[in-house]
């Protein structure tokens, strides 16, 4: 009798054990699934597709934190009204009228910097205040450092924190300046928490053909919203020569939330001989997601 008594313990030992090894192997192969988020656990209807960047209020706090500082290294503390970008939280502009003003850096001898000590003092600048601009300054580059007519020097920057680069609005720096340093103006639509946005769109693991997209463009048409809002469908007369350049992350506000944006794989798309110059098309649902 105790022999069998222990056989029955044994055995109800053992499918314990194996009922909880398959949960985890179910759970685990469950949670490989699902990509990883820039702002937490997804709800449980939320689709994996396209990846969203949804608005934070930490990310927000950590933003008004540094422009607090930078207006205490000025001064300029009475009366400021902080202008951030909606979801990324990252800076919109500067105070208009700050009560001392804002410099960049000052590097060199000479009463003016020269270009290279002005590119320069715009790095340092960009390192210490990266919290603002949203970015790891490593991830921007320099695409245009221009005069213009009325005396003030701009300074525009790439965020390329992604394999494919970024379109649309996203992922842009503009610092405005004057020749003796003072800082005008500085907004940012850069991309915070890339790194873990790249692992989620990598964790998709898609393989779109660009030849797939042309084809769907041929069979299906163009639907847009043209300059003044009205949607418009055109079809692809043959003549059209249609050139796939590449794939690239375009961000846009979701549709229906106001405090999400959406990262869509899109084939940039050149067309001749038709009203639009550059279609965006999803890679994974083939639909047009923004034109040029």
């Amino acid at each position: 009798m105790s022999r069998l008594r222990h056989a029955v313990k044994t055995k109800s030992a053992l499918c314990v054990a194996i009922t909880v090894f398959v949960f985890t192997v179910t759970y685990t192969g469950c949670a490989a699934l699902q990509p990883p988020s820039a702002s937490g656990p997804r709800a449980a209807n939320d689709p994996l597709y396209p990846i969203r960047l949804t608005e934070d209020a930490h990310r927000k706090d950590a933003t008004l934190a540094a422009l607090h500082r930078l207006l205490q290294v000025s001064g300029s503390t009475n009366g400021i009204e902080p202008q951030l970008q909606p979801v990324t939280g990252t800076i919109l502009s500067l105070p208009a009228k700050p009560s001392d003003a804002l410099y960049l850096p000052k590097l060199g001898n000479g009463v003016v910097m020269t270009e290279e000590e002005t590119r320069e003092s715009l790095r340092r600048f960009i390192r210490e205040w990266q919290e603002l601009i949203g970015s790891d300054p490593a991830k921007l580059s320099l695409v245009e450092r221009t005069d213009q007519p009325d005396g003030l020097k701009r300074a525009n920057y790439e965020q390329r924190p992604f394999r494919y680069p970024i379109r649309g609005k996203y992922g842009k720096l503009q610092i405005t300046f004057t020749a003796d340093r003072r800082l005008v103006d500085l907004t940012s639509t850069c991309v915070p928490d890339a790194d873990q946005l790249q692992t989620a769109l990598s964790a998709l693991n898609l393989r779109p053909k660009a030849e797939d997209a042309v084809q769907k463009l041929r069979d299906n048409g163009l639907d847009y919203s043209n300059a003044q809002g009205n949607k418009i469908s055109w079809t692809v007369p043959p003549t059209s020569e249609i050139t796939a350049r590449g794939l690239t992350t375009y961000i846009l506000p979701a549709e229906n939330r106001a405090d999400v944006l959406e990262l869509h794989l899109t084939w940039e798309i050149e067309l001749s001989n038709a009203p639009v110059k550059i279609a965006y098309i999803d890679a994974v649902s083939g639909k047009v997601v923004a034109t040029e």
